[in-house]
């Protein structure tokens, strides 16, 4: 995950190539005899390239939730192509709890968290292609010490539950997470992150699909994005149009971006 985010940070660029242009050719004696260009290797970033201003902090559930709905990434923010979910938003009381059976219930929002907001999208089912659902979650804590205990529940929900059931009919299998703080394994985008992938099952589709969960903290808040895999669609990006990684970490990023226009000190 860190690696992609890394890519879906700096995508704007061209790569050179390293070639420079051809002219006329010289021969070996009068060929001047020039050093090889170098390139400077990429700093890495000791800090993150964010300075929050305590006084645009939301501090009630209102300011929180203004916050959620202008940071949530609808599908204009995968890719093109995707489209609207009905409903589109979670209703603002909806929280989600994994319980004791590893069975996904509903359950009252936790009292640290001010607001939190789903936005569900996906590709319709085209060229032979099933139904690809992807969703995107912004969740604002009271303070930065509750989101960052949720980002270790929820490595943590991996490890108690690999297997868990989402619904009647759906189910996710073989979990296995992976956490990153800021400076490890790539991160230079987030406080901290962490990537949770397994098997996603449902009774109305044929057989075996992927699962990929991806979640960021900023400060007080966490954004997510999930992706249940769909019949003629793959993970990765393998050059083909069919890969569901880059628009998921396109919405990741896009989000942590929206954060940090909220939250941070204006010049």
């Amino acid at each position: 995950m860190a690696g992609l985010m890394a890519a879906g940070c700096t995508t704007d660029g061209e790569k050179p190539d390293g070639k420079g242009g051809k002219g006329t050719t010289a021969s070996p004696a009068e060929a001047p005899a020039t050093a090889p260009p170098t390139t400077a290797p990429t700093p890495t970033p000791t800090e993150l390239d964010f300075t929050p201003d305590p006084k645009r902090a939301p501090k009630t559930a209102a300011e929180a939730r203004r916050l959620a709905l202008a940071t949530v990434a609808g599908p204009d923010a995968w890719a093109p192509g995707y489209v609207e979910r009905t409903p589109h938003l979670s209703d603002p009381d909806y929280w989600p709890v994994l319980g004791a059976t590893c069975s996904w219930e509903t359950g009252p929002r936790p009292a640290d968290v001010l607001a939190s907001v789903t936005a569900y999208s996906e590709l319709p089912a085209v060229d032979g292609k099933g139904v690809l659902r992807v969703a995107a979650t912004v969740t604002v804590h009271r303070t930065e010490s509750d989101a960052d205990w949720e980002m270790a529940s929820t490595l943590e929900e991996a490890l108690r539950c690999p297997d868990q059931k989402l619904r009647d009919g759906e189910r996710i299998t073989g979990l296995m997470s992976l956490g990153n703080p800021f400076g490890v394994g790539g991160n230079a985008t987030a406080d901290d992150s962490l990537r949770e992938g397994g098997t996603y099952l449902n009774d109305a589709v044929e057989g075996k699909q992927f699962y990929s969960w991806y979640q960021s903290r900023i400060g007080q808040v966490t954004v997510a994005t999930v992706v249940k895999g769909a019949p003629g669609y793959a993970e990765l990006n393998d050059g083909a149009a069919t890969g569901t990684s880059q628009a998921q970490v396109r919405a990741l990023v896009t989000m942590l971006d929206r954060v940090k226009n909220e939250l941070e000190v204006q010049s």
